[in-house]
């Protein structure tokens, strides 16, 4: 539970969707009649609605609150914006999955008024935090939600990827890619390459090879707490690097991607009535 008055609320809203857009009207309408500001997301263009956009470091600081108006990637590059604050995050599904945006349109507002009177449950979620280098020079860093990806173009022969865990060599994985995913993440890429479902809470991550050359490198499951060092070890054109699959990075050979958990979690407030379960049934189609 977090306990803070919310004074603030940041609204996400899924790009080019007119929905979701006066959906994001309402709830402005909503809070400013309790004394609550909205604001927007750097990247937000409220053009029918007045929401203000603030760059990203005020929308880190300010957000006590960020309600999320969209599908699955809207929620994961939300994950993005959160500063070092623990915030709580409350999604509402104008996607198709929603394994992330689990409240429906018509619980958004009985939700809101159980998160003011502070009667909420969390579900906090690991984040990871990986670094790109190059010759001993960081070339780039980012946060995810779900999974950090080494992956072959289409036309690239495999790649080798060298793998140590903390001070401890793993393996020499020789296959098109490598995911590690969060246990968030275990249900999206990694789930699709054969890696396990792992339960949200578990403080693990899944090294999940992309059609390995050799079929005994299978998944494996790690500590959170380690650092992971991954290393491209053969020339390879068009070899990327993806953080949540929604920005990219072209390696070279011996670049390096070192992750470790994030200290901050992506706080997901639950709805009452159901839990994971219900919706891995629900989006897995078990027993069906």
């Amino acid at each position: 539970m977090i306990n803070r008055e919310i004074k603030c609320v940041g609204v996400v809203v899924k790009p080019n969707h007119k929905e979701a857009w006066q959906t994001a009207c309402e709830l402005s309408e909503w809070f400013e009649q309790r004394g609550i500001s909205l604001i927007g997301s750097p990247h937000e263009e409220a053009e029918i609605c007045p929401v203000e956009r603030v760059g990203a470091e005020e929308f880190q600081e300010k957000a006590d609150l960020i309600v999320v108006l969209g599908g699955d990637g809207t929620m994961i590059s939300t994950a993005r914006l959160i500063g070092k604050r623990e915030v709580l995050v409350l999604g509402i599904n104008y996607g198709s999955l929603g394994y992330l945006t689990e409240f429906r349109i018509e619980e958004m507002f009985p939700a809101l008024e159980e998160i003011l009177k502070g009667n909420y449950q969390l579900d906090s979620r690991v984040m990871l935090e990986a670094e790109h280098w190059r010759d001993g020079k960081k070339l780039a860093s980012g946060r995810v939600l779900n999974d950090v990806v080494i992956n072959k173009a289409v036309l690239a022969r495999i790649i080798e990827i060298e793998v140590n865990l903390n001070t401890n060599f793993v393996n020499d994985f020789r296959a098109d890619g490598l995911i590690v995913a969060t246990p968030t993440g275990s249900t999206a890429y990694s789930l699709s390459a054969g890696g396990p479902i792992v339960y949200p809470s578990m403080n693990a991550v899944v090294l999940t090879p992309i059609c390995p050359f050799t079929l005994t490198n299978r998944p494996i499951v790690i500590p959170d707490s380690a650092e992971i060092n991954l290393r491209l070890k053969n020339e390879s054109d068009g070899v990327v690097l993806t953080l949540d699959g929604q920005i990219g990075y072209q390696m070279q050979t011996n670049d390096c991607v070192k992750i470790r958990k994030s200290p901050t979690n992506f706080n997901l407030v639950q709805p009452p009535n159901r839990n994971y379960f219900d919706v891995l049934r629900n989006k897995l189609k078990w027993g069906r």
